[in-house]
């Protein structure tokens, strides 16, 4: 016989609010409403928006069978967790039929990816960014999707640091970079979940290193976070569709970009100027006249 569902955390959570003391349910409503920010803030960050004691959420997970705070957000991430088996079919949602079914698909998304551009916080990415301008090299990964960000962010540090900057993995095997890294550079490592493999052990290899890690990432409980000096979150799951959304890193990757370039003065105008020389005389470009 099959074993019954295990019920979520959040079911429990509700089940139980009713016999709670009244400050804990107060509480418990808040990380039912906010289980996002639950499995992504600190406790004591959390309790601040909620108005709270901190001790208050160790208690509400106590109270509904959990051993503390820490392994009540454990279940809540691994709730939000999707199939490993179905990571973006598992996403997709039936919608109503009709004449507009797939214009408002379309608006629902634009909307989505649009609000949540403004939810990303300005400074980490300045911060990280003068990681960047101090490093003496810079290293990039991102597989699957998230190469597509990688091999931007990639092209843009290039036009004005053109010998410093490397895509991890395409001049031989990954493991011959990985070995490659030093202190005083920095490795950026991006991704959402289901995480990859490789880019958790690009992630470990520039911690044990000594490099600066930057992960750009959905989640502070990202396994490439761990042990990073500077995370950059964006919003993947928050817009509709069968694929999770990389507006957010892109946005990150071209502010990184920028603000490096920015960071770098009159050097880095002149390396972008004598890049910008050679491509027109590689006729890289279309000829506006032509």
């Amino acid at each position: 016989m099959a074993e019954p569902a295990k019920s979520s955390p959040l079911s429990e959570l509700r089940i139980a609010l009713p016999s709670l003391p009244m400050r804990l349910q107060e509480v418990g409503r808040f990380v039912a409403a906010n289980d996002y920010d639950a499995t992504t803030r600190s406790m004591r960050d959390l309790a601040a928006e909620a108005g709270a004691d901190p001790a208050a959420f160790t208690r509400l997970a106590k109270a509904i069978g959990y051993s503390g705070w820490d392994e009540l957000r454990a279940a809540l991430t691994e709730a939000r967790r999707p199939s490993q088996t179905a990571p973006f079919s598992g996403r997709a949602r039936s919608r109503r039929p009709g004449p507009n079914a797939d214009v408002s698909l379309v608006t629902d998304k634009l909307e989505a990816e649009a609000a949540g551009l403004p939810r990303i916080p300005a400074q980490p990415i300045a911060e990280a960014a003068r990681s960047l301008h101090e490093a003496k090299r810079i290293w990039i990964a991102g597989y699957r999707s998230c190469r597509s960000v990688a091999e931007l962010l990639n092209y843009e540090l290039r036009l004005f640091r053109p010998e410093q900057v490397q895509l991890i993995g395409t001049s031989g095997p990954d493991d011959l970079d990985l070995g490659a890294f030093r202190r005083g550079e920095a490795v950026i490592v991006i991704g959402f979940l289901p995480y990859t493999h490789a880019s958790v052990r690009v992630a470990q290899a520039a911690h044990h290193c000594g490099a600066t890690l930057i992960t750009i990432a959905d989640s502070l409980s990202a396994p490439m976070a761990e042990g990073a000096d500077h995370v950059l979150l964006f919003e993947a799951a928050s817009s509709p569709g069968f694929f999770p959304s990389l507006t957010g890193a892109i946005a990150i990757a071209q502010s990184l970009a920028a603000v490096t370039f920015a960071l770098g003065g009159v050097a880095a105008k002149k390396r972008l100027e004598h890049t910008e020389a050679r491509l027109a005389a590689a006729s890289t470009y279309v000829s506006e006249k032509g």
